[in-house]
């Protein structure tokens, strides 16, 4: 039996949930005024953890400003425990950057005041993904400490383990087997507190590898325990073989660390049988979700490299801009808070922070692209569109753009004078005070033509090409709408079906997929946790209720974009679906495709109205590959999952807390394959999946869940008590008109010859645009700088490797790149060109670990990633 018992005085601190940020703000205030004081005036209280998060403190200073040097001589004392975390981050659907940033900025944070804690510390976190011990180790925390995900079925009953991960990544955990509010409220009252530790340690016990257990003492927004030693005296008075003390976790792992032969176990945790993950929350209020897609992808693939850009040529890099942007999401990152298994009114707060990173984060990218076009170091006076590649390698892409000006014609000239051909998709009138207002200041009230064109360039790595918009006086035409219902491309033969899908025939392999994005329709008897399947429905799907979908189609030289547009009638709302004479109510579609001549990936936009309450719809991709596992991307590499989780076997029989469906999340990308093919959905914007069909073989996207409760009880699928509150909560039902971007294709060979990471890495980093004409409502002074027309960082001969992004060092003169391996065998980066000097290896935090010598190359093993710091 273990004698040891760690109690651990703690304060979880959700930001939001049913509450506001500002109602927890005010009990923030209150409760670190108690802990400060307690921590200042008893030398015998001696430590305090303030949850891992260091938000809470820049929430509490934002209020008590005057208060930074008592937290400061508190944490240099080592009684007040903060971070290493800026926000407690879910694990599931955020992006390896943000969980990266989240770190860095907290631990950056915690460096103001002291030492942070060295610890992963997410005790709520609803699932742990396989990729955490990597991360922490790229920030010399080598502890972790979780609650949720994990059964015997991972390869221990032991709740101290070590967790590993690729790159030979490795960390302790001290598992919350019973969560972290075990320890909520202790009571004095003899009979109540026996009660209740009987019951605690009979499973700390059992899961205990020597004399040490953990009593987490705090709870979500709970006070002080201002009586705790009351409680201890207690306590050694009803177990009299056990010792109780006030203690810290580092204190804890130091002493397991210290134990020989301890499991050591790999991959994510995503069980529910003693812990509820709710592994269908990731389709939760899926226009938050697909905003968090979208600005984390801009950040990534678009500003910080950019920026990075822009500062080698003479710019400065806006940290102070960058930063703000970070931490604005991060603030959504929480797993309630990203779950969205909160209020209305917390969820319009997450889409505020959102819309407002959005638009910094836009303007950031429209002010670079302005500066180096500004201050091209040329005599000629036309306009300019100028075209960006900000991945490290040279890249030709169709990219659809718009050029303003008031020429009715024009052609487009490089420096060489070579002329790039485009193709006009369409026009449309501007007024003058839109684009600046000085300019009808002063009468001048003739109209701009904005003309939306379609080019194909070839552009050298992290760089851009310039071109000049001449006047001319050809006749330019735009291309029309056409009724066609069938096109040919290189790859495939597509057929446009009245139900609304494609009948897609690929060439290469001569397999014919019938009902391509056709949808699926059931009712959600769930809540905002989990989506849980109405008893005796059958799903509802579109190829067999539509039969009058519009189509029409524009075809260049490049690219075929085809629009269906169509209403499809279900069932109104729960009631009506177990009536046996339905109410029925509409959705209204219209799936925008562009389909390459020349290429495989189809990219589709999918704007939907939505008036029906209580359902779920996903999107189909069936495949024609009955496989056992399906694959994904996570934080900086490729997971393979199993199309039937082992554990639905045995959930009712062994009374699991949830049932595994084999509904999960991905980051980008998922896919079936074969040696011989592969097929894969990629998206901008929703993260949710599940391999479905009689064989296995199509993959389900789910484009939203509609729900009107924040939490329920006895679900189909996760029975008893609600989790979360009984809270009405209208806006999730998603009434109202959302877009979703995605895409999907069909490839010869498997994943890795088929280079799937690559090309939605692509997709996920398009060309960007500038088209400088010489009005602007937002005025700039000219610097002393003075950049080509057309330039390049560096180019990188393509490998199978992924860059993660490209930014400036935080602290120093460099550029930190990063680099993952998403493949199954071992890849060698080199990182060689004219312009680089220097390359040291890294680690996340930003901190070199070893030079590395340019020709020799650094080997990444399976999903390992690396840094790069570059001179």
């Amino acid at each position: 039996m273990p004698k040891n018992v760690h109690i651990v005085p703690h304060m979880h601190w959700d930001r939001e949930w049913y509450f506001s940020t500002e109602e927890s703000r005010i009990l923030l205030v209150n409760n670190m005024e108690e802990i400060l004081t307690r921590l200042e005036t008893d030398p015998n209280y001696p430590y305090y953890v303030l949850d891992g998060q260091t938000a809470i403190l820049e929430d509490f200073f934002d209020i008590r400003p005057e208060q930074r040097e008592r937290v400061k001589r508190l944490v240099q004392a080592g009684k007040l425990i903060i971070g290493p975390w800026y926000t407690q981050t879910d694990e599931m659907v955020v992006g390896g950057e943000s969980i990266v940033r989240n770190l860095y900025y907290g631990m950056k944070d915690s460096a103001e005041f002291g030492e942070p804690m060295k610890i992963g510390y997410l005790p709520d976190s609803f699932g742990q993904s396989a990729q955490m011990p990597q991360i922490l180790n790229g920030f010399d925390i080598k502890y972790s400490i979780f609650w949720r995900g994990t059964s015997e079925s991972h390869g221990t009953d032991k709740t101290e383990f070590y967790w590993t991960a690729p790159g030979d990544s490795k960390v302790l955990v001290q598992l919350m087997p019973l969560g972290y509010a075990i320890g909520k409220y202790l009571p004095e009252e003899e009979d109540a507190l026996q009660k209740r530790m009987d019951k605690y340690f009979t499973v700390l016990d059992r899961g205990a590898t020597g004399e040490d257990v953990l009593l987490p003492n705090g709870h979500d927004q709970m006070p002080i325990q201002q009586n705790i030693y009351d409680v201890i005296s207690v306590l050694e008075k009803l177990y009299p073989e056990r010792e109780f003390f006030l203690s810290r976790y580092e204190d804890l792992l130091e002493k397991i660390e210290r134990k020989e032969g301890l499991d050591e176990i790999y991959g994510e945790f995503l069980h529910g049988k003693y812990q509820r993950v709710h592994r269908s929350i990731y389709s939760t209020r899926a226009d938050i979700k697909a905003a968090n897609t979208r600005i984390e992808h801009k950040l990534t693939n678009q500003l910080e490299p950019l920026a990075s850009l822009a500062y080698k040529l003479g710019f400065e890099y806006h940290h102070g801009l960058i930063e703000p942007i970070w931490k604005e999401i991060m603030k959504n990152h929480a797993h309630d808070s990203i779950g969205c298994c909160c209020s209305d009114k917390v969820h319009a707060e997450i889409m505020g922070r959102f819309l407002n990173a959005e638009e910094r984060t836009d303007r950031l990218i429209d002010f670079y692209k302005r500066k180096i076009t500004d201050h091209m170091n040329t005599e000629r006076k036309e306009d300019r569109l100028v075209f960006f590649n900000l991945l490290p390698e040279t890249r030709e892409e169709v990219i659809t753009t718009t050029v303003t000006t008031k020429f009715s014609s024009f052609k487009l000239m490089d420096d060489r004078g070579e002329e790039l051909e485009y193709e006009i998709l369409s026009t449309e009138i501007i007024d003058p005070g839109l684009i600046d207002r000085q300019i009808v200041h002063y009468g001048n009230y003739d109209p701009f033509v904005e003309f939306t064109i379609e080019v194909k360039t070839q552009l050298p790595g992290i760089g851009y090409q310039t071109y000049y918009v001449v006047e001319t006086n050809d006749d330019q035409l735009t291309l029309p709408n056409e009724n066609r219902r069938t096109v040919e491309t290189d790859a495939y033969s597509i057929r446009f079906e009245q139900n609304g899908t494609l009948t897609l025939t690929d060439k290469l392999t001569c397999q014919t997929h019938v009902g391509v994005l056709g949808l699926e329709n059931v009712g959600d008897d769930g809540d905002e946790y989990d989506f849980s399947p109405l008893k005796g429905e059958n799903p509802r799907f579109s190829v067999n209720e539509i039969t009058d979908a519009q189509i029409s189609l524009q075809s260049t030289q490049h690219t075929h974009r085809a629009s269906i547009t169509y209403q499809w009638a279900v069932p109104a709302d729960l009631d009506a679906r177990k009536q046996s004479e339905e109410r029925m109510e509409t959705m209204d579609f219209h799936i925008e495709l562009s389909i390459p001549t020349g290429g495989h990936v189809i990219e589709v936009s999918c704007k939907v109205k939505n008036n029906v309450k209580d359902h779920r719809i996903r999107v189909l991709l069936p495949t024609h590959i009955a496989s056992s596992f399906s694959f994904a991307d996570q934080q900086f590499g490729t997971i393979d999952r199993n199309v039937i989780d082992d554990g639905m076997a045995v959930w009712e029989k062994e009374d699991w807390d949830e049932r595994p469906d084999a509904i999960y999340p991905f980051l980008s990308y998922v896919g079936l394959e074969s040696e011989e093919k592969t097929a894969f959905f990629m998206t901008k914007s929703v993260r949710e999946y599940e391999i479905m069909g009689d064989r296995f073989d199509t993959i389900a996207l789910t484009l939203f869940r509609s729900v009107g409760v924040l939490g329920k009880e006895e679900l189909v699928r996760r029975p008893g008590r609600p989790s979360g509150i009984k809270l009405p909560t209208p806006d999730s039902q998603m009434l109202g008109e959302y877009q979703f971007d995605f895409g999907f294709a069909y490839l010869v060979g498997n994943r890795d010859q088929s280079k799937v990471a690559q090309l939605v890495k692509r997709y996920v980093s398009p060309f960007l645009s500038y088209n400088k004409i010489p009005h602007n409502a937002m005025k700039l002074n000219q610097e002393k700088v003075k950049v080509p027309s057309a330039y390049s960082l560096f180019s990188f001969t393509q490998s199978d490797l992924v860059m993660s992004t490209l930014k400036k060092a935080e602290s120093e003169d460099a550029l930190v790149i990063r680099y993952y391996n998403p493949t199954r065998s071992e890849q060698t980066l080199h990182l060689q060109h004219e312009s680089i000097q220097q390359v040291d290896e890294a680690n996340l935090n930003e901190v070199r670990t070893a030079n590395s010598e340019i020709d020799k190359g650094s080997i990444l093993s399976p999903s390992q990633v690396k840094s790069f710091l570059i001179q």
